[in-house]
């Protein structure tokens, strides 16, 4: 399904990604237009699958998750039934925040989450390494947090192309 948007959603889009609570009328009075209409491109944009989903975030550190690691994992064949494995395994582990599959020299990307070093060391230990097929796994504990932002750059939108199959600017 394509969405086809134009610069008023697009700025909608900006918006809402600074501040998931604004309200309509809020909205409104900062793109210029009336709340039926914000209200309308919202839900238009939920239903295309533009807008995923709205969620507070939470500080981890704020929270006592003071350690940040990211771990790449390999597994020991390649299957889809071995991927799968691991897959639903992670997917249960409220500690991995992300996971993605690689090209390259590991099979998985996990951001992980723990209170301290040692907790770390256990959930790597007595949770990932015992997931079946589990072959490998490196770690990286984070220092410093620099940046993060779950604020997309919209700008391309704009711009013609035709690897964009979702999403149609107007």
């Amino acid at each position: 399904m394509i969405t086809t948007i134009d610069k008023f959603d697009l700025q909608l889009l900006t918006e809402l990604q600074r501040d998931g609570q604004a309200t309509n009328s809020a909205l409104g009075n900062k793109i210029h237009l009336s709340t039926s209409q914000v209200s309308r491109r919202v839900q238009r944009l939920q239903e295309g699958g533009v807008i995923d989903h709205y969620a507070a975030i939470i500080d981890p550190v704020a929270v006592g998750l003071d350690v940040m690691a990211f771990t790449e994992v390999t597994l020991d064949h390649h299957s889809p039934s071995a991927s799968e494995r691991f897959e639903k395994e992670v997917a249960e582990l409220p500690e991995v925040t992300e996971c993605y599959t690689l090209a390259g020299r590991a099979d998985y990307h996990l951001r992980v989450v723990a209170p301290d070093l040692a907790s770390l060391s256990k959930f790597m230990t007595e949770k990932i390494l015992r997931i079946p097929g589990v072959a490998q796994m490196k770690s990286t504990v984070t220092l410093r947090k620099i940046k993060h932002t779950h604020v997309l750059p919209l700008d391309h939108v704009m711009q013609p192309t035709e690897t964009r199959k979702r999403v149609q600017f107007t």
